[in-house]
C-alpha cells in the first residue's frame, strides 16, 4: 500500500510555473514562441492568463495564444480564443489585431501538407472557411483603415475573391462534365455575377456557352459567345476555332 501511494504521488504533474511571477512566465512562453515551440508556449500562455486576470498581461496572453493556435494550424481554437477576447476587451487597442488573426486562423493559402501532396487548388475545396477569412478582413479594413494589418488583409481579400470565384467555375466544370448543364450554366453564372472583374469569369462564360451548346439552344449560345468574344477578344478558351477543346480544357477531370 505504502509503494502504490508513493508511485501514485511520484506521478503527480509538477507545476513548474508555481514558484514564477507572471513576468518570467510570458518571458519562458516568448522564448517558446521565438524557437517556434508552439505546443509548449501554448499552456504557459493559459497559465498566464489564469495567473495575471485583469491585467494587461493577461491580454497579451489572450492574443498571443490565439497567434500560437494559428501556427500550430488549429483554427477552431484559434477564433475560439480571439472571439473571448474581442468580447472581454471592446475597446482594445489590439482589437485591429485580433480580427487580422481572426482571418488568418481560416485562411489556409498553402494547404498544409495534404494539399501540397495532391497538389489540390484552394478553388477545390469547400469555400466556407474563405468566406468566414474574407469577413474578419472585410471587417479590418472597414473599422481600421489605418491599422498596419490592412493592407495585407486587402491583399488576401483580393485572393479570397479570386479563389471563390474559381470554386464556382470548378463546380460548373463538374457538371458540365456530368452533362448536368443547367446546373453548370447556374454555377458559371455565380461566378460572373458575384465576381466581377476576376480572372475566373472568363472561363465561366466560356462553360456557360458550351453548355448552351450542348443543349441545343443556339440563340443562347450565340448571345453566351457574343459576351465572351466581347468582354475577352483573345479568350484561350476559343483558341480552338471556337471549339472550346484547346489547352486541354476539363483535362482536370
Amino acid at each position: 500500500m505504502a509503494a502504490a501511494f508513493m508511485a501514485g504521488c511520484s506521478s503527480t504533474p509538477v507545476d513548474k510555473t508555481s514558484g514564477m511571477s507572471p513576468t518570467a512566465i510570458y518571458a519562458e512562453a516568448q522564448d517558446s514562441m521565438n524557437s517556434g515551440q508552439w505546443d509548449k508556449a501554448i499552456p504557459l500562455l493559459e497559465k498566464l492568463e489564469a495567473r495575471a486576470a485583469g491585467t494587461p498581461l493577461a491580454q497579451q496572453a489572450q492574443i498571443d495564444k490565439a497567434y500560437a493556435h494559428v501556427k500550430t494550424n488549429e483554427p477552431v481554437l484559434a477564433i475560439a480564443t480571439i472571439d473571448r477576447f474581442m468580447r472581454l476587451h471592446p475597446a482594445s487597442p489590439a482589437l485591429d489585431y485580433a480580427l487580422y488573426l481572426k482571418g488568418l486562423a481560416n485562411f489556409n493559402e498553402n494547404l498544409g501538407i495534404l494539399g501540397s501532396y495532391t497538389g489540390q487548388d484552394l478553388a477545390e475545396r469547400d469555400q466556407k472557411a474563405s468566406k468566414e477569412s474574407f469577413e474578419a478582413f472585410r471587417e479590418l479594413s472597414v473599422r481600421f483603415p489605418d491599422s498596419r494589418y490592412t493592407p495585407d488583409a486587402l491583399l488576401r481579400m483580393g485572393y479570397i475573391v479570386q479563389s471563390l470565384a474559381k470554386y464556382e467555375v470548378y463546380v460548373a466544370k463538374y457538371y458540365y462534365k456530368r452533362g448536368a448543364y443547367i446546373a453548370a450554366i447556374n454555377r458559371a453564372r455565380t461566378a460572373v455575377t458575384d465576381y466581377r472583374n476576376v480572372p475566373a469569369v472568363e472561363e465561366a462564360l466560356f462553360v456557360i456557352y458550351k453548355s448552351y451548346d450542348a443543349l441545343g439552344m443556339e440563340q443562347l449560345r450565340d448571345d453566351a459567345k457574343r459576351v465572351l468574344d466581347g468582354t475577352y477578344p483573345n479568350s484561350k478558351f476559343l483558341a480552338g476555332g471556337g471549339t472550346g477543346e484547346s489547352g486541354g480544357w476539363l483535362k482536370l477531370f
